[in-house]
């Protein structure tokens, strides 16, 4: 019987640390969590209740929630445009979840598919592997990222193990991030400045996004993949 592969030795190993060294946190205070990450109240004051450290601190938890796709991303997004206003706000997410976003991929690139397939469900990583690894990846990946409602965090796991160079992958998933983040923002900084019109027309316009994207989810990977199998394979980056 041939011996394991390194890289499939690496993912066995580090696997079980990386789910040990979420878990554990996670079961300890899992009621603080809880109250913090659901509540964009909650976690507004968790993150300004450390002063000068907060955009630091705003940061990390930015690139936390990346790695540990069940956050959601959108209530740190909202808080941050509320405690820093909406440029600032803007800013640390993209540097937050640009920290995260390459730890993910390079984790996938690393440790290779056998993590990602431990990490990702099997039937989501079946769908954006096909996408990733189709002839029109480069525009796909960044539709997967510009496309409101598709969950974006999943695809630097998945991106980590296919073809795509890390340059493209970071440009295009932050570009394709960047709508949704400015939105974000503004809706958190509208409503620390009371500015309810504001707050009301991009929180419905976003609203309407995130439904829409969410009910046409089919719809879009059948046009995505369409859209794939009709362009010439990339070219080697």
């Amino acid at each position: 019987m041939a011996a394991p592969a390194p890289r499939r030795i690496r993912a066995l190993i580090a696997f079980p640390l990386l789910i040990a060294a979420l878990v554990v946190p996670a079961i300890i205070w899992r009621h603080q969590i809880w109250q913090v990450f659901t509540s964009v109240g909650n976690l507004r004051a968790w993150i300004a209740g450390w002063g000068a450290w907060a955009p630091v601190v705003f940061i990390v938890i930015q690139a936390v929630q990346v790695i540990v796709f069940a956050i959601p991303g959108e209530v740190a997004q909202i808080a941050g445009g509320y405690l820093f206003g909406a440029w600032q706000g803007t800013l640390l997410s993209i540097a937050g979840i640009f920290i995260g976003s390459t730890v993910a991929f390079f984790l996938a690139r690393v440790l290779g598919k056998p993590f990602v397939a431990a990490v990702v469900p099997r039937e989501q990583l079946e769908k954006v592997e096909k996408l990733l690894l189709s002839r029109s990846s480069r525009i796909v990946f960044f539709l997967l990222f510009l496309i409101p409602g598709i969950p974006k965090d999943i695809l630097c796991y998945v991106a980590g193990i296919s073809p795509l160079a890390f340059p493209f992958f970071a440009g295009a998933s932050m570009l394709g991030r960047l709508p949704g983040i400015i939105g974000s923002s503004v809706i958190g900084s509208a409503a620390a400045s009371n500015s309810w019109l504001l707050l009301g027309i991009v929180s419905a316009a976003a609203l309407v996004l995130f439904v829409t994207g969410v009910i046409l989810r089919p719809r879009i990977q059948a046009w995505l993949e369409k859209l794939a199998d009709k362009r010439k394979p990339p070219t080697a980056s």
